[in-house]
């Protein structure tokens, strides 16, 4: 699989002057310090493939991975694709790939093959409820007449059993989200032509594409905020559904109609509102129906982190003294993660928000740039600590009062694999990783932790028994300098444009930008 779709991070890039010190300054943020080290024991397993080079599994608007230690993605197996180079930007998480691809289950050392529908047919997995029920799209054997690529419709997989939700009267659907309840969200096509990209950025049906709720064997069309289109992209257990739809049908400058992040519950969809730009996305949904994202401001040049709650609707959580910034997550008690920029917006660095004071995560290993991914129940991040250019990164995992890990540190000596990026960590523990291989193909890894002084659970490592350092201060001052980064030419727009491309990391083929998508 190509890697450049889920490594979004490899064109984050900084956009000041060379041989400046990273500073904070402001109100309202701190500066995590280093604590007591703790020992950390993980056992590392790299879940392999399904007979192809590559897998891979979704992070940010997904949940890869739940509480009874179950990872769900997509991988190549040694079927070659009929298709190629043709195929559906809507499944898989690269470009185009030579292999069939399929979803897969893995769990107790166990890797499934999902299979897809009838048919030599690929097939794409987003999210797994805690009750083990998943869902994605898959290929059902024909070719879409009005997109000329193979045609692709949402399912879901209960006992390894694979079902087709169907449309709403198009050619294609996909499925993006389950609760426990067996209630599904995602996007589907109807029969109304459609000139527009989809609001994710992606390319469109040809139709409208319309965001879905589906339970008992039925699809329900949640309508729009005004506009054509609209995707269902989080869902949570309280039967509240979020996505991002356009607003009206009149272009706005960049080509296509503004786009506002939305909540749907009891029957209505809720514009969750903007800072008066015209894009916002949700990053997540918790269930108690927190909303995080971002939001362009007025103008479009530059875009911040948001919170919306009931209460109090739409709420700036600012920036770590920059311009610039998203929130890809909330945890159950209202802490937010994501990145920002600082003083005079020289390098993106993950953050934390918690009552109203947000928080440098730092990096590790040297690194200028981090983001962070996800956040659970007992505040601890994970993410990844970058060079802001290149694909390779560093995963990391972030506690409250300790130091940023650098998770390549839990690598056995000897293994070619590079853990880049920490995408999501269970309420247990466990920790969902990106790794890549020296040829550039991506494997998905699980970090299960080593629970006390147990000693019989073997290829468990401690912190200090990997190949690289696994702790430095956090934050650590780094002054910028052509030996280590290549001075960019890059815009606030075209930064936009890069985050708005990691709205469709869970599709292929999608690129950077369409070229009616732009600022």
């Amino acid at each position: 699989m190509n890697t450049k779709m889920l490594a979004f991070l490899s064109t984050v890039t900084l956009f000041a002057a060379l041989t400046i010190p990273i500073r904070l300054a402001g109100q309202g943020q701190s500066t995590a310090q280093e604590g007591k080290k703790e020992q950390h024991r993980y056992k590392l397993i790299d879940v392999g493939t399904l007979g192809g080079p590559s897998s891979s599994s979704f992070f940010g608007d997904a949940q890869s991975l739940n509480n009874r230690g179950t990872v769900i993605g997509q991988a190549d197996t040694s079927t070659p694709d009929p298709n190629y180079p043709n195929f559906n930007p809507y499944i898989g998480s690269g470009g185009p790939d030579p292999f069939i691809v399929h979803a897969f289950e893995w769990r107790d050392g166990l890797l499934v093959d999902l299979g897809a529908l009838p048919g030599v047919n690929s097939t794409s997995i987003g999210w797994i409820a805690q009750n083990g029920a998943a869902v994605g799209n898959s290929e059902n054997g024909t070719i879409d007449t009005l997109t000329g690529w193979p045609a692709a419709v949402a399912v879901y997989w209960k006992d390894g059993h694979i079902v087709s939700l169907g449309t709403l009267g198009g050619n294609e659907s996909l499925a993006l989200a389950i609760n426990d309840e067996g209630q599904i969200a995602g996007a589907a096509a109807n029969a109304t032509p459609d000139s527009f990209p989809s609001p994710l950025g992606a390319p469109g049906y040809g139709t409208q594409q319309r965001a879905f709720l589906w339970q008992g064997g039925l699809m329900q069309d949640l309508g729009t905020l005004g506009g054509p289109d609209a995707v269902a992209l989080l869902m949570n257990e309280q039967s509240q559904v979020a996505g991002m739809s356009y607003t009206s049908s009149a272009p706005n400058p960049s080509g296509v109609p503004t786009v506002d992040p939305f909540l749907w519950e009891k029957g209505k969809m809720i514009d969750v509102g903007s800072f008066g730009g015209t894009l916002g996305s949700p990053g997540w949904l918790n269930n108690r129906g927190e909303v995080v994202g971002f939001s362009n401001l007025a103008g479009d040049a530059t875009q911040h982190p948001f919170l919306w709650t009931e209460a109090e609707g739409i709420e700036d959580l600012g920036t770590l003294g920059g311009t610039f910034g998203f929130a890809t997550w909330v945890n159950e008690a209202g802490e937010v993660v994501g990145a920002a920029t600082n003083q005079g917006d020289q390098a993106l660095l993950a953050f934390r928000w918690r009552k109203g004071v947000i928080t440098n995560l730092g990096t590790v290993d040297g690194d200028p740039c981090s983001i962070a991914f996800n956040i659970n129940s007992r505040g601890q991040v994970v993410g990844s600590s970058t060079n802001c250019q290149s694909d390779s990164g560093h995963a990391f995992l972030w506690e409250p009062g300790g130091p940023m890990i650098d998770l390549n540190a839990f690598v056995p000596p000897g293994a070619s694999l590079t853990l880049t990026q920490g995408d999501y960590i269970s309420d247990d523990g466990e920790i969902l990783v990106t790794g890549m291989l020296p040829n550039g193909d991506l494997r998905t890894v699980l970090l299960i932790p080593c629970e006390g002084n147990q000693t019989d659970m073997l290829g468990c490592l401690d912190d200090t028994g990997g190949p690289t350092t696994a702790v430095q201060s956090s934050p650590a001052a780094v002054t910028l300098t052509s030996t280590n980064v290549t001075q960019s030419s890059l815009t606030h727009s075209e930064l936009l444009a890069v985050l708005r491309a990691r709205l469709a990391h869970r599709y292929r083929g999608v690129g950077r930008l369409n070229s009616h998508i732009g600022y």
